[in-house]
Protein backbone atom coordinates (compact mmCIF):
# COMPACT_ATOMS: atom_id res chain seq x y z
CA UNK A 1 0.00 0.00 0.00
CA UNK A 2 2.61 2.21 0.90
CA UNK A 3 4.36 1.98 -2.63
CA UNK A 4 1.27 2.67 -4.62
CA UNK A 5 0.21 5.68 -2.53
CA UNK A 6 3.93 6.59 -3.29
CA UNK A 7 3.08 5.83 -6.90
CA UNK A 8 -0.33 8.25 -6.69
CA UNK A 9 1.83 11.11 -5.07
CA UNK A 10 4.52 10.82 -7.69
CA UNK A 11 2.88 9.75 -11.11
CA UNK A 12 4.41 12.50 -12.78
CA UNK A 13 8.02 11.70 -12.27
CA UNK A 14 7.19 7.89 -12.22
CA UNK A 15 5.74 8.66 -16.25
CA UNK A 16 8.68 10.65 -16.62
CA UNK A 17 11.22 7.70 -16.17
CA UNK A 18 9.25 5.37 -18.05
CA UNK A 19 9.06 7.57 -20.48
CA UNK A 20 12.96 8.05 -20.58
CA UNK A 21 13.58 4.46 -19.91
CA UNK A 22 11.61 3.85 -23.45
CA UNK A 23 13.35 6.22 -24.72
CA UNK A 24 17.38 4.92 -23.32
CA UNK A 25 16.75 1.44 -23.88
CA UNK A 26 17.74 1.19 -27.83
CA UNK A 27 21.05 3.34 -26.76
CA UNK A 28 21.45 0.68 -23.97
CA UNK A 29 20.79 -2.01 -26.39
CA UNK A 30 23.82 -0.12 -28.99
CA UNK A 31 26.36 -0.57 -25.85
CA UNK A 32 25.97 -4.06 -25.22
CA UNK A 33 26.29 -5.10 -28.37
CA UNK A 34 29.35 -3.15 -28.79
CA UNK A 35 30.91 -5.32 -26.16
CA UNK A 36 29.05 -8.31 -27.28
CA UNK A 37 30.67 -11.19 -29.44
CA UNK A 38 28.02 -12.22 -32.14
CA UNK A 39 27.77 -16.25 -32.52
CA UNK A 40 27.98 -15.34 -36.74
CA UNK A 41 28.11 -12.15 -38.80
CA UNK A 42 24.33 -11.80 -39.29
CA UNK A 43 23.74 -12.13 -36.23
CA UNK A 44 22.26 -9.27 -33.94
CA UNK A 45 21.46 -11.05 -30.61
CA UNK A 46 23.20 -11.14 -27.53
CA UNK A 47 25.42 -14.01 -27.07
CA UNK A 48 27.46 -15.63 -24.14
CA UNK A 49 30.31 -14.05 -25.02
CA UNK A 50 31.87 -10.72 -24.07
CA UNK A 51 34.70 -8.67 -24.88
CA UNK A 52 36.20 -5.50 -25.19
CA UNK A 53 38.62 -5.89 -28.28
CA UNK A 54 35.68 -3.70 -30.35
CA UNK A 55 36.63 -0.70 -28.35
CA UNK A 56 40.33 -1.50 -28.36
CA UNK A 57 40.02 -1.14 -32.28
CA UNK A 58 36.88 1.06 -33.20
CA UNK A 59 38.08 1.45 -36.78
CA UNK A 60 38.91 -2.31 -37.36
CA UNK A 61 36.08 -2.51 -40.26
CA UNK A 62 36.66 -1.43 -43.34
CA UNK A 63 35.71 2.09 -44.21
CA UNK A 64 34.15 2.49 -41.35
CA UNK A 65 36.73 5.49 -40.38
CA UNK A 66 36.84 6.68 -43.70
CA UNK A 67 32.88 7.37 -43.73
CA UNK A 68 33.23 8.82 -40.09
CA UNK A 69 35.69 11.71 -41.30
CA UNK A 70 33.35 12.02 -44.29
CA UNK A 71 30.53 12.83 -42.40
CA UNK A 72 32.17 14.68 -39.47
CA UNK A 73 33.80 17.10 -42.10
CA UNK A 74 29.94 17.59 -43.63
CA UNK A 75 28.56 18.43 -40.41
CA UNK A 76 31.25 21.04 -39.14
CA UNK A 77 31.32 22.84 -42.67
CA UNK A 78 27.15 22.88 -43.12
CA UNK A 79 27.10 23.77 -38.97
CA UNK A 80 29.60 26.72 -39.49
CA UNK A 81 28.16 28.04 -42.52
CA UNK A 82 24.52 27.50 -41.71
CA UNK A 83 25.28 28.69 -37.71
CA UNK A 84 26.69 31.76 -39.42
CA UNK A 85 23.75 32.97 -42.69
CA UNK A 86 21.02 31.59 -39.38
CA UNK A 87 22.05 33.73 -37.03
CA UNK A 88 22.28 36.89 -39.28
CA UNK A 89 19.08 35.76 -40.51
CA UNK A 90 17.71 35.48 -37.16
CA UNK A 91 18.82 38.68 -36.20
CA UNK A 92 16.94 41.06 -39.43
CA UNK A 93 13.66 38.76 -38.64
CA UNK A 94 13.57 39.13 -34.94
CA UNK A 95 15.05 43.21 -34.74
CA UNK A 96 14.04 44.44 -38.08
CA UNK A 97 10.65 45.66 -39.98
CA UNK A 98 10.69 45.33 -43.51
CA UNK A 99 8.16 43.94 -47.10
CA UNK A 100 8.30 40.83 -46.98
CA UNK A 101 9.01 39.85 -43.68
CA UNK A 102 6.31 37.71 -42.59
CA UNK A 103 6.06 35.86 -45.74
CA UNK A 104 9.78 35.46 -45.37
CA UNK A 105 9.13 33.85 -42.00
CA UNK A 106 6.69 31.77 -43.42
CA UNK A 107 9.46 30.25 -45.60
CA UNK A 108 12.24 29.63 -43.21
CA UNK A 109 9.61 26.83 -41.67
CA UNK A 110 9.29 24.82 -45.75
CA UNK A 111 12.05 23.39 -45.16
CA UNK A 112 11.41 22.53 -41.60
CA UNK A 113 7.88 20.78 -42.73
CA UNK A 114 8.66 19.29 -46.35
CA UNK A 115 9.39 15.76 -46.35
CA UNK A 116 13.21 14.95 -46.26
CA UNK A 117 12.83 12.46 -49.09
CA UNK A 118 11.39 15.71 -51.45
CA UNK A 119 13.85 17.89 -50.14
CA UNK A 120 16.59 15.74 -51.27
CA UNK A 121 14.69 14.54 -54.75
CA UNK A 122 14.27 18.47 -55.27
CA UNK A 123 18.18 19.21 -54.96
CA UNK A 124 19.41 16.06 -56.78
CA UNK A 125 16.79 17.59 -59.54
CA UNK A 126 18.29 20.80 -59.22
CA UNK A 127 22.18 19.89 -59.30
CA UNK A 128 21.64 17.49 -62.10
CA UNK A 129 20.09 19.96 -64.33
CA UNK A 130 22.69 22.62 -63.32
CA UNK A 131 25.21 19.51 -64.08
CA UNK A 132 26.97 19.73 -60.60
CA UNK A 133 28.82 16.83 -59.94
CA UNK A 134 27.88 14.88 -57.03
CA UNK A 135 29.89 14.15 -53.94
CA UNK A 136 31.10 16.00 -51.05
CA UNK A 137 29.85 19.66 -51.51
CA UNK A 138 26.72 18.46 -52.74
CA UNK A 139 25.90 16.84 -49.62
CA UNK A 140 27.46 19.81 -47.65
CA UNK A 141 25.18 22.55 -49.42
CA UNK A 142 22.25 20.62 -48.95
CA UNK A 143 22.83 20.19 -45.60
CA UNK A 144 23.05 23.90 -44.98
CA UNK A 145 19.86 24.04 -46.61
CA UNK A 146 18.39 21.49 -44.28
CA UNK A 147 20.03 22.91 -41.24
CA UNK A 148 19.30 26.71 -41.62
CA UNK A 149 15.84 26.52 -40.82
CA UNK A 150 16.92 25.14 -37.41
CA UNK A 151 19.07 27.71 -36.77
CA UNK A 152 17.18 30.49 -37.50
CA UNK A 153 14.15 29.27 -35.53
CA UNK A 154 16.70 28.49 -32.49
CA UNK A 155 18.52 31.72 -32.19
CA UNK A 156 15.08 33.90 -33.15
CA UNK A 157 13.53 32.34 -30.05
CA UNK A 158 15.77 33.47 -27.82
CA UNK A 159 16.20 37.30 -28.89
CA UNK A 160 12.66 37.12 -28.56
CA UNK A 161 13.26 36.24 -24.61
CA UNK A 162 15.91 38.93 -24.34
CA UNK A 163 14.81 42.23 -22.64
CA UNK A 164 15.32 45.24 -25.11
CA UNK A 165 16.28 47.09 -21.87
CA UNK A 166 19.98 46.04 -21.25
CA UNK A 167 21.28 47.32 -24.64
CA UNK A 168 19.20 50.41 -23.99
CA UNK A 169 20.90 50.80 -20.57
CA UNK A 170 24.20 49.91 -22.34
CA UNK A 171 23.84 52.44 -24.59
CA UNK A 172 23.14 54.73 -22.26
CA UNK A 173 26.04 54.45 -20.57
CA UNK A 174 27.50 55.24 -23.72
CA UNK A 175 28.77 51.94 -25.06
CA UNK A 176 28.50 52.21 -29.16
CA UNK A 177 26.73 49.94 -31.31
CA UNK A 178 29.59 47.84 -31.76
CA UNK A 179 30.58 47.67 -27.83
CA UNK A 180 26.75 46.98 -27.32
CA UNK A 181 26.50 44.37 -29.48
CA UNK A 182 29.72 42.60 -28.12
CA UNK A 183 29.67 43.17 -24.46
CA UNK A 184 25.86 42.64 -23.97
CA UNK A 185 24.14 41.14 -26.87
CA UNK A 186 26.33 38.75 -27.80
CA UNK A 187 27.20 37.04 -24.63
CA UNK A 188 23.18 36.60 -23.88
CA UNK A 189 22.39 35.18 -27.56
CA UNK A 190 25.28 32.86 -27.59
CA UNK A 191 23.65 30.16 -25.70
CA UNK A 192 21.03 30.15 -28.49
CA UNK A 193 23.71 30.03 -30.85
CA UNK A 194 25.15 27.17 -29.47
CA UNK A 195 22.15 25.38 -29.40
CA UNK A 196 21.77 26.20 -33.03
CA UNK A 197 25.04 24.76 -33.71
CA UNK A 198 24.80 21.54 -31.74
CA UNK A 199 21.45 20.54 -33.34
CA UNK A 200 22.84 21.48 -36.91
CA UNK A 201 25.74 19.18 -36.44
CA UNK A 202 23.50 16.25 -34.87
CA UNK A 203 21.21 16.58 -37.74
CA UNK A 204 24.06 16.94 -40.43
CA UNK A 205 25.99 13.92 -38.86
CA UNK A 206 22.51 11.31 -38.91
CA UNK A 207 21.35 12.54 -42.16
CA UNK A 208 20.45 9.79 -44.45
CA UNK A 209 17.85 10.43 -46.67
CA UNK A 210 19.13 13.84 -48.46
CA UNK A 211 22.33 12.55 -48.39
CA UNK A 212 21.66 9.77 -50.52
CA UNK A 213 19.90 11.44 -52.85
CA UNK A 214 23.16 14.02 -53.70
CA UNK A 215 25.92 12.20 -52.19
CA UNK A 216 27.11 10.19 -55.51
CA UNK A 217 30.18 8.29 -54.91
CA UNK A 218 30.88 9.86 -51.55
CA UNK A 219 29.81 7.64 -48.38
CA UNK A 220 29.02 9.24 -45.15
CA UNK A 221 28.55 7.16 -41.82
CA UNK A 222 25.01 7.09 -41.97
CA UNK A 223 24.95 5.20 -45.84
CA UNK A 224 28.32 3.02 -44.17
CA UNK A 225 25.54 1.36 -41.61
CA UNK A 226 22.80 1.37 -43.95
CA UNK A 227 25.04 -0.10 -47.08
CA UNK A 228 26.33 -2.96 -44.03
CA UNK A 229 22.94 -3.68 -43.30
CA UNK A 230 22.55 -5.76 -45.83
CA UNK A 231 25.76 -7.91 -45.35
CA UNK A 232 26.12 -7.47 -41.21
CA UNK A 233 26.81 -4.63 -39.25
CA UNK A 234 29.93 -4.68 -37.61
CA UNK A 235 30.17 -4.16 -33.95
CA UNK A 236 32.05 -1.88 -34.28
CA UNK A 237 29.49 0.33 -35.57
CA UNK A 238 27.97 0.31 -32.37
CA UNK A 239 31.33 1.17 -30.49
CA UNK A 240 30.89 4.56 -32.81
CA UNK A 241 27.37 4.98 -31.78
CA UNK A 242 27.95 4.67 -28.14
CA UNK A 243 31.43 6.65 -28.60
CA UNK A 244 29.32 9.86 -30.08
CA UNK A 245 26.27 9.33 -27.74
CA UNK A 246 28.66 9.91 -24.56
CA UNK A 247 30.59 12.73 -26.33
CA UNK A 248 26.90 14.43 -26.43
CA UNK A 249 25.69 13.34 -23.56
CA UNK A 250 29.38 14.77 -21.49
CA UNK A 251 29.07 18.23 -23.50
CA UNK A 252 25.28 18.24 -21.69
CA UNK A 253 26.12 17.45 -18.56
CA UNK A 254 29.50 20.33 -19.01
CA UNK A 255 26.98 22.82 -20.31
CA UNK A 256 24.19 22.29 -17.16
CA UNK A 257 26.59 22.59 -14.86
CA UNK A 258 28.65 25.65 -15.70
CA UNK A 259 25.18 26.91 -15.80
CA UNK A 260 24.20 26.20 -12.44
CA UNK A 261 27.63 27.45 -11.26
CA UNK A 262 26.60 30.80 -13.11
CA UNK A 263 23.25 31.21 -11.45
CA UNK A 264 24.22 30.12 -8.22
CA UNK A 265 26.76 33.19 -8.49
CA UNK A 266 23.80 35.43 -9.75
Amino acid sequence: MRFWRWVADHWVMVVGLLVLAYLFLPIVVVFLLSVNRPANRLSYDLSPSWTLEYWADPFGAAGLGAALRVSVGIALVATLVATVLGTLMAFALARHRFRGRATTNVLIFLPMATPEVVMGSSLLALFVTLRVPLGFWTVVVAHILFCLSFVVVTVKARLAGLDPRLQEAAMDLYANEWQTFRRVTLPLVLPGIAAAALLSLSLSFDDFIITNFNSGTTVTFPMYVWGAAQRGIPREVNVVGTAVFLLAFVLVVIVQLRSRRKARYV
